[in-house]
């Protein structure tokens, strides 16, 4: 009884026990991984091979690199495009795995290609094919589609073979190249294609291809084929067509930069559960450095652009050793040399060095950025150059700190344009090289996905490391392509480098054939707040102080520049006061938004002598008149009338409960009070539902005396403070008067609201 028992034990760990060994329903027993060894042909470490090796690494597989180092021999520019090398490299490798019968080897290109499946996986597919050699497949024949007419009929799936992926045993693989007797420069594609089109050959090889992108999903022709199959932990490219899960995905032909779009997710680098799973790896530790990295920032003037003293003060407050930094600024525009000056002035010996090239020179954009890039790029003890166009306004102080931890190659912060989805790269390229929208783009830029985006342009700011540029972006010439501007122009020599590219290479029209080593990846990182763009667009220079009237176009910096810095505090701290009933006085306008529109006025220098004749004004009477300027008359009105909606609106809310607002005003005018023309205004009421009265400059330091009385409740505001604004009743209940200003130049800026 005992023995039957055992007997039956001895079945079910046959049957059971031994299941995972066997290839569902193909009767074979199931390759290991540890059978599985893949070669792929690498001359040079480009990003793509790293990205290639990282995928790798995160499933498991064994790869194994040839050629690193070797010189790369792709082609003759006159008659061919090449790619051989890698047919007689791997031809010399399999001599020695030849013999291993139960050895799976998988070939696969490096510089375009990631893995998005598992070796198991992968295994269980070839088997699945039953065939000993198995190469990928596509819609599209090259290099030769004469040969068309040759391929085998295909009901269903991809005809033409594609020679940057393949699978097989290594007896049968060896038995494959052993027939190369051509040259480096020869075509691997056309070598292998001839063999499978041999019918004897096709058969005595037992090769065949993968229709249904089972194993090997190339892109080219196939962009619409495939969408992101998002799971917790990992991305799949899902082929919609064949309803298949390709493990391989190869960025072939013209879509690198489709593929560049598919590995900042696939396989882990974000997904929504995780968020970005590969940002973390391999940064820098600036801690750990012994001093921080020299520095060559190059800063671009190439338009009449606003807000620009505060731009440059930006660059002194990086958090960032001065000493470490070596200053370029190329200024284009005569309008801003007022600017640099002062500034050059102030900080010439805060910097490591400081060299400022002007609108003299008269360079182009191409050239005066080839010129900044090249400092670095000729100075060996240069670790990084920094380019920032005069239009970001950076307010993250740690700026380059943080793009350098991310250790890439070239990099740059998000920056975007306030309220706006404009922003410093693009997600995708047209097909003739310009905008196109990636699907990612708007989420992105508005941080709902979170991470390091690898993006085919970029422009405004970046920072690029100093061995890239004496290495891989030796062209001295970057910024300048055909008609192209010069930020596309760099990006398009950058991600379409062609670091072989000697007197035997390929033109360059035929080189994106070879799979040869291409690019440097360009990434833009989301990870902090940064800055943002500022709107060059409409910048009139006519005035004196121009960047008074970008409050349409750059509302922040306008509010940043121009709007008293407690004036939040108003409705967060209660910050106000009431010196006399109904009447509230507040933190309005800043120090420099008063001095400006001060100057303004005196610039503009029409006074009206206090008359009470007054064309400016409906019936051409005033019977209360002031020395003043009108905002219309230096052309400000829109943009007086938009301060009154952005900062008025809500603080009459505050104070005056219930009422709503138009925050529309007639009168808006700058009065000027002197003991010599017009010292104070006689007792009256404001053709206004209320007004505002905002000091522009300082009592006690500007003039003397000066001052608001209110009759009705004797109450008197002798102590005006510069930027802070009243506001009160104009009609019925505030009869008041101007105090007599008794020795210098009072300015008070007035809106009669809601008349």
């Amino acid at each position: 009884m005992e023995g039957l028992q055992l007997l039956y034990l001895l079945a079910f760990l046959l049957i059971h026990g031994g299941h995972q060994a066997w290839s569902a329903g193909s009767g074979q027993q199931q390759i290991p991984a540890e059978k599985l060894l893949v070669l792929t042909v690498a001359t040079q470490e480009t990003d793509g091979f790293l990205r290639l090796m990282q995928s790798a690494t995160y499933f498991n597989y064994t790869v194994k690199v040839l050629g690193m180092g070797e010189e790369w021999k792709g082609g003759d520019v006159g008659h061919t495009i090449g790619g051989g090398q890698k047919v007689r490299l791997l031809k010399d490798a399999m001599e020695d795995l030849a013999g291993q019968e139960d050895l799976a080897i998988l070939f696969v290109d490096s510089y375009d290609l990631i893995f998005a499946g598992t070796p198991e996986e992968l295994l269980r597919k070839f088997q699945q094919a039953n065939h000993k050699v198995l190469f990928a497949a596509e819609g599209v024949i090259w290099p030769d589609s004469r040969l068309s007419e040759k391929y085998p009929y295909v009901r269903s799936g991809k005809r033409f073979l594609n020679s940057g992926g393949f699978i097989g045993y290594a007896p049968y693989i060896n038995k494959l190249v052993k027939q190369w007797n051509l040259h480096d420069n020869d075509d691997d594609q056309l070598f292998y294609t001839k063999i499978y089109l041999d019918p004897l050959q096709r058969e005595s090889l037992n090769m065949t291809l993968d229709h249904k992108c089972q194993i090997f999903q190339n892109l080219n022709g196939a962009v619409d084929e495939v969408l992101m199959k998002f799971s917790t932990d990992r991305v799949r490219v899902r082929n919609t067509v064949y309803d298949s899960l390709p493990v391989i995905i190869h960025g072939n032909i013209n879509t690198k930069i489709y593929l560049n779009y598919l590995a900042n997710y696939i396989p882990n680098a974000w997904t929504y559960e995780q968020g970005c799973g590969v940002c973390d790896q391999d940064m820098v530790d600036l801690s750990q450095l012994a001093e921080f990295p020299r520095v060559r920032v190059g800063v671009f003037i190439e338009q009449p652009t606003p807000f620009l003293p505060e731009f440059l003060q930006q660059l002194l407050t990086l958090d960032y050793p001065k000493d470490k930094l070596d200053v370029f600024i190329h200024n284009n525009e005569v309008y801003h040399e007022k600017h640099l000056q002062a500034f050059w002035e102030e900080n010439k010996d805060v910097f490591r060095s400081f060299k400022v090239v002007g609108p003299e020179e008269d360079l182009s954009q191409g050239e005066a950025r080839n010129l900044g890039m090249d400092l670095c790029r000729r100075d060996p003890e240069c670790d990084y150059y920094f380019s920032i166009d005069a239009d970001v306004m950076l307010t993250n102080r740690q700026t380059l700190k943080l793009l350098m931890e991310q250790n890439r190659k070239i990099i740059g912060p998000l920056v975007t344009r306030h309220g706006k989805l404009w922003s410093n790269f693009w997600g995708a390229l047209s097909l003739d090289g310009y905008y196109a929208r990636s699907e990612d783009y708007i989420e992105i830029v508005q941080g709902k996905r979170v991470g390091v985006w690898n993006i085919p342009y970029m422009a405004h700011i970046y920072l690029v490391k100093g061995e890239a540029l004496r290495n891989e972006l030796k062209d001295r010439n970057m910024f300048v392509l055909e008609k192209l501007d010069p930020d596309m122009a760099l990006c398009k020599k950058t991600r379409e480098l062609t670091i072989q590219r000697e007197k035997d290479s390929p033109s360059p029209e035929s080189f994106h054939m070879l799979r040869a080593p291409k690019g440097v990846f360009m990434y833009i990182t989301n990870r902090h707040e940064f800055g943002r763009l500022i709107s060059t667009a409409n910048y009139n220079t006519t005035h004196l102080n121009n960047d008074l009237w970008q409050i349409f176009e750059n509302p922040v910096d306008w509010r940043e520049k121009y709007i008293h810095p407690n004036y939040t505090q108003i409705f967060t701290e209660n910050h106000l006061e009431q010196p006399c009933p109904d009447v509230f006085w507040f933190p309005l306008l800043s120090e420099r938004a008063c001095d400006e529109l001060v100057e303004e006025m005196e610039h503009y220098g029409s006074w009206s002598g206090g008359k009470h004749e007054d064309k400016r004004i409906t019936g051409g009477y005033e019977s209360v008149p002031t020395d003043d300027i009108h905002m219309r008359q230096i052309d400000y009105d829109k943009e007086w009338l938009h301060f009154l909606r952005e900062f008025i609106s809500p603080v009459t809310l505050k104070v005056f409960s219930g009422y709503y607002t138009k925050s529309y005003a007639v009168m808006n005018f700058v009065v000027k009070y002197t003991p010599s023309r017009q010292a104070y205004l006689r007792p009256h009421h404001d053709s206004s539902t209320f007004t505002i009265n905002i000091a522009l400059n300082q009592k006690g330091t500007d003039f003397q005396g000066g001052g608001c009385r209110f009759h009705r409740y004797n109450c008197s505001i002798e102590s005006p403070r510069k930027g802070w604004s009243f506001m009160h009743p104009g009609r019925l209940t505030h009869l008041h008067e101007g105090l007599p200003t008794t020795n210098g130049t009072r300015y008070i800026a007035v809106s009669f609201v809601d008349p």
